[in-house]
């Protein structure tokens, strides 16, 4: 045989859509037989006996929720994590999901790849795998979505944003702030290590918005006791006037009492003009719900029983305009604004 050798370091030759869906997607699917190993247009879901259908989707797009050039195996690991916080704030269980890509480029398969090894290092951790979904070529920036399957005993036994009452506590699970500020950080308007931050605390500031938390466990153990619940994704002073407007209430959060971490006080210390940053920013994935004083003790008890921090941070009053909203009073217990300030989609 005669001819130049073959070029060991080129490239593989594109797989297209199927043979993608067959090396790195359908081994994602294989735990669930509804999903008839991705062979078909469409899947079946098994509910347990007696439970409801629970179901949420969010959406991904590159350069507004993740900087261009982030691991895209990060990028699918916090897609699939905000949609479980959106369960966890319901108080149900996942199971399966469905996905979306739109992917540009000559290297789309290997983003695929990559993205689908984060999806796999997650879902055995969540106790979910893939459904069914799409991917597709774009000229424009990559876009993924997902939509979470889920379930729960009933509609009674789900928590929602319309129960909160006047009386009730505000409470807010973790810390808040810090993933704002990785964001505020990557596009250059604060160099955390110039403020004293070590290696580990600038790390521990960008874990947080790569790789958030749902409050799963949480969110089950509050069904019962909370009277309403939201993830905070937009900023804790939005997702709270979700739930003051949908229950026709107000709602008094006190920013001295909003938790946050070492890394973000130490940042504030230093900027005071992050300050707001740290509640408004959003992207935190923590529950904020309500619930009546006497539920304190039993709130309490299962942070410190489950190793999960939650702080009170302010209560539910009666409604004073046309629409619920949320009002942010300072240490001095001066209102220092009456609105819903956070992220905006549009």
């Amino acid at each position: 045989m005669t001819g130049k050798a073959p070029d060991e370091t080129a490239p593989e030759a594109p797989l297209g859509e199927f043979g993608a869906i067959e090396r790195w997607l359908r081994p994602l699917a294989r735990s669930l037989p509804g999903a008839l190993d991705l062979t078909d247009d469409a899947g079946w879901l098994a509910l347990p006996p007696g439970r409801i259908l629970v179901a949420a989707k969010d959406a991904m797009v590159e350069g507004r929720h993740w900087f261009p050039g982030e691991p895209p195996e990060l990028v699918a690991r916090k897609l699939l994590r905000v949609n479980l916080s959106d369960l966890a704030a319901m108080g149900a269980t996942p199971v399966a999901y469905l996905l979306a890509l739109a992917v540009p480029g000559p290297h789309a398969g290997d983003w695929i790849r990559r993205f689908t090894e984060g999806l796999g290092a997650d879902q055995g951790r969540y106790g979910v795998a893939v459904l069914g979904g799409d991917t597709v070529g774009t000229d424009g920036p990559a876009m993924a979505s997902l939509t979470l399957l889920g379930h729960a005993p009933a509609p009674s036994a789900l928590l929602t944003r319309g129960g909160a009452r006047p009386g009730d506590d505000v409470w807010v699970s973790g810390t808040i702030g810090d993933a704002a500020l990785s964001v505020e950080a990557g596009y250059g308007r604060f160099d955390p290590a110039a403020l004293g931050l070590s290696a580990e605390e600038i790390a521990g500031l960008e874990a947080r918005r790569q790789l958030p938390e749902p409050r799963l466990a949480l969110g089950r153990m509050l069904v019962g006791l909370a009277t309403a619940c939201a993830d905070v994704s937009d900023g804790l002073p939005a997702d709270l006037g979700h739930i003051a407007e949908t229950s026709g209430v107000d709602a008094e959060l006190h920013i001295d009492l909003v938790p946050r971490s070492a890394a973000a006080g130490r940042v504030v210390a230093a900027r005071p003009d992050l300050g707001s940053i740290v509640w408004t920013g959003g992207d935190d994935y923590e529950l904020v719900f309500t619930a009546p004083p006497a539920a304190a003790h039993a709130i309490t008890a299962l942070s410190a029983r489950e190793g999960i921090h939650v702080s009170r941070i302010g209560r539910i009053v009666p409604r004073a305009g046309d629409r619920g909203r949320t009002v942010l009073i300072n240490a001095d217990g001066r209102i220092i604004a009456a609105d819903r300030a956070g992220h905006v989609h549009f």
